[in-house]
């Protein structure tokens, strides 16, 4: 089986720090990889993956660098995916919608995963418009935020088993607070320090400041941070990820929107660490309530679960990890979806089943090579 797949250009695969949707396409396709599946992945030259790299640009993206110059970077990359596509038996794009208009008519030997939120009202027209495209959802929470769509799995991320180790240190129960991720205000940083000045208990922030969220950062979090309850640490990759998270209590996580799935919540219980989280987007299909950690309301019920957060067997946590989130149960699932896929047994989990205009039934899966090459600026043109 050979497949493809298609990243955003705005980190490396995998990131050398923060990056969700490049660390989870790395992992996958180390796993297929592993699994015996020939993978190739549309990156940056300087990714770093199993199987083989198509470069699309030097370097990543910069943060903040003009929706112009990152349509153009991407449309470009499309269109060596273009080039190749008969090379593979399933492209699997991870770069939101902009491939929708260039793959219309091989739809169905694709899929993508949506990684950011679909459900824009914005969008609402555009993701009529091409519902020949499967899906895959990273959460039920997210598949419902779209009832009409062309879902063709609910799969969540996954994470290798032994790149965060669990030390079990005993004096971990009662240690500091973990925050992770990104300073802005939808993930709600503010809130984690309010918990913690609730509980009692010592923050550490580890965390990327996109340009975006500087005035946020400066105006709000700043001044918040006083080097002893309140602690920032900067950003931080994966070699010092595993310290940081099996020294802490619990990792908060108090989301402040319907984020499709958070990938933190789940690298904190492969080192054993429980989770506190708003229950918002994917967080209660994440954690097992009272067994990987809690799902709680607001900022007083946080501060409450803090201290049961002894209470819980941080060896059960990591169990929790490898029964639902590791890498090969994840990359189990995508294989079946892709047999389906490359069999044409792929039936729509949800909304009603669509005709091609013009056509009495879906017919064979086409190639690229029985049409021409698309124009990429024609088909970004074409109202939808």
């Amino acid at each position: 089986m050979k497949i493809a797949h298609v990243a955003p250009l705005y980190e490396s695969v995998p990131p050398r720090q923060y990056g969700g949707t490049e660390r989870v396409i790395s992992t996958l396709t180390e796993e297929l990889s592993f699994m015996g599946l020939e993978v190739t992945v549309f990156a940056t030259a300087d990714s770093v993956v199993h199987g083989e790299l198509v470069p699309c640009r030097e370097m990543p993206l910069t943060a903040g660098s003009g929706d112009q110059i990152e349509a153009a970077e991407h449309l470009l990359e499309l269109d060596r995916v273009v080039r190749q596509f008969d090379d593979f038996d399933i492209v699997h794009f991870h770069t939101r919608f902009l491939h929708f208009p260039l793959f219309e008519d091989v739809a169905r030997r694709t899929v993508t995963t949506c990684h950011m939120r679909v459900d824009t009202p914005e969008l609402s027209r555009f993701y009529a418009r091409y519902r020949a495209f499967p899906l895959i959802a990273l959460s039920e929470a997210q598949r419902r935020t779209r009832p009409g769509a062309n879902w063709a799995d609910v799969i969540p991320h996954g994470y290798p088993r032994d790149h965060l180790p669990a030390y079990n240190r005993p004096e971990a129960k009662d240690g500091y607070l973990a925050f992770l991720g990104r300073i802005s205000p939808e993930k709600g940083v503010l809130d984690a320090i309010r918990i913690a000045r609730a509980a009692g208990r010592q923050l550490r922030i580890a965390a990327r400041i996109n340009k975006v969220d500087q005035e946020f950062w400066e105006a709000r979090v700043a001044p918040e941070i006083d080097g002893e309850q309140i602690q920032f640490l900067g950003e931080i990759g994966d070699p010092q990820k595993p310290e940081f998270l099996n020294g802490a209590a619990g990792l908060i996580f108090p989301i402040q929107w319907p984020e499709p799935f958070g990938l933190v919540m789940i690298e904190a219980m492969a080192c054993g660490t429980p989770v506190i989280g708003y229950n918002c987007g994917s967080v209660p299909e994440v954690i097992d309530d009272f067994r990987s950690g809690f799902v709680v309301k607001d900022v007083d019920s946080a501060a409450a679960a803090v201290g049961r957060l002894a209470s819980l067997d941080r060896a059960e946590v990591r169990r929790c990890f490898e029964e639902r989130f590791s890498s090969r149960v994840m990359a189990e699932r995508h294989v079946k979806l892709y047999s389906e896929i490359i069999e044409g047994r792929l039936h729509r989990r949800s909304g009603p089943r669509i005709r091609r205009r013009g056509r009495s039934h879906p017919g064979p899966a086409r190639s690229l090579s029985d049409r021409r090459t698309p124009n990429p600026r024609g088909a970004m043109a074409k109202p939808v």
